[in-house]
């Protein structure tokens, strides 16, 4: 009796890794690629990405930065969490290493006590910051025919290192260096630092918004990444799961790596895999988002997001008639909720739930 063939799981429900169909993403990538080849400076190379958690922010960072290094940049990747700036110096300098010499740094080598202090520098006329030590960098870069990108993740607005490096970037950009800058985080992070008046250049920044992905787009990412991976899907199981996913990235993963691993099995993925996968895909989106999401908001936050949840086509005026309270009140939590990612208003004004699971979730706690 034969044994079948296990083929690799081909889908990525894990932080940062980079789909090998990246749906939705076409524009920005493409856009980036020119940037990272032309001569003149384009918008793109400083870019605010934001998006609730599981929208994709930091798989988008990962792709436009194996991008940047495709066309000859230096990638220096980071976190915004103290000791970030030192972190983005050695890794750009470990990632040039081999298009530029290292430079020597001023060194403590002598210290005199007695009546007065005494230092002696082994460099002194090298006394240095990170900024000088950043352009020193980057103009040994220059030379090469290349720059610099720095990727930020997790933006913490009230960082003091994170003050520091957008300022110190914004003199870079002015000093017409070849430097470049991808920074992601959570809407109310990403507004919050943009308010600050010490970094208010990064308003004019480019903003790239993850939202809902078109299902037209999900289905032809899922289709490629079952085919590409060596198998087959049937079509209703193939509807089940861009249903399913709701244009969510992470969900998009996470129902196709499930419903792959359903059965060990080179066969087509059938409607019952389908099935399985959405089952436990569902589950885990619950535990590991929605509820994390719903538990971090406020008391008025999670009653404005109850009256939406029992609405057809919601607004901030029904919501405030149906809650007895002002257009002002409900306008204050519908930009709260908005700019935390957790819902998306419509050109009609039309609200709706912007990961899935979550508008149900809500529904049930309501009827509790």
């Amino acid at each position: 009796m034969g044994t079948e063939t296990y083929i690799e799981n081909p889908f990525t429900p894990t932080f940062g890794e980079i789909p090998p169909i990246l749906a939705g993403r076409s524009i920005i990538l493409n856009e980036l690629s020119r940037a990272y080849g032309a001569s003149r400076r384009r918008p793109c190379l400083t870019t605010a990405i934001t998006g609730a958690r599981g929208s994709g922010k930091t798989a988008l960072m990962a792709a436009a930065a194996e991008e940047a290094c495709r066309r000859g940049w230096v990638v220096a990747k980071t976190v915004a969490l103290p000791g970030m700036l030192d972190d983005i110096l050695i890794t750009a300098r470990r990632e040039s290493a081999h298009l530029v010499a290292e430079t020597s740094t001023p060194r403590l080598s002598a210290v005199e006590i007695g009546q007065f202090v005494g230092l002696e520098w082994e460099n002194p006329e090298r006394l240095s910051n990170w900024r000088n030590e950043i352009t020193l960098l980057l103009e040994q870069l220059e030379r090469c025919g290349t720059g610099l990108l720095i990727t930020v993740d997790e933006v913490q607005p009230t960082l003091p290192e994170m003050i520091q490096l957008a300022s110190v970037y914004q003199l870079l950009v002015t000093e017409g260096r070849k430097v470049a800058m991808l920074f992601a985080g959570l809407p109310h992070n990403m507004l919050s630092l943009e308010r600050d008046k010490r970094v208010s250049f990064l308003r004019r920044s480019q903003k790239m918004c993850l939202g809902r992905i078109a299902d037209f787009e999900v289905r032809e990412a899922m289709r490629k990444t079952v085919e590409e991976g060596g198998r087959q899907i049937e079509e209703e199981a193939l509807d089940l799961a861009v249903e399913a996913a709701g244009g969510f990235p992470y969900m998009m993963q996470l129902v196709g790596f499930r419903m792959w691993d359903a059965r060990d099995s080179c066969d087509p993925i059938t409607t019952d895999d389908a099935l399985e996968g959405v089952r436990i895909a569902s589950a885990e989106l619950l535990e590991g988002i929605v509820k994390v999401t719903y538990g971090g908001l406020s008391a008025g936050d999670k009653a404005f997001l109850s009256r939406m949840a029992k609405m057809e086509a919601p607004t901030s005026s029904k919501i405030a008639k149906a809650m007895g309270k002002s257009a002002s009140y409900a306008t204050q939590y519908k930009n709260r909720l908005l700019g935390q990612g957790v819902i998306e208003e419509g050109l009609d004004g039309v609200l709706r739930f912007q990961m899935p699971l979550l508008a149900d979730y809500v529904a049930g706690l309501a009827q509790d």
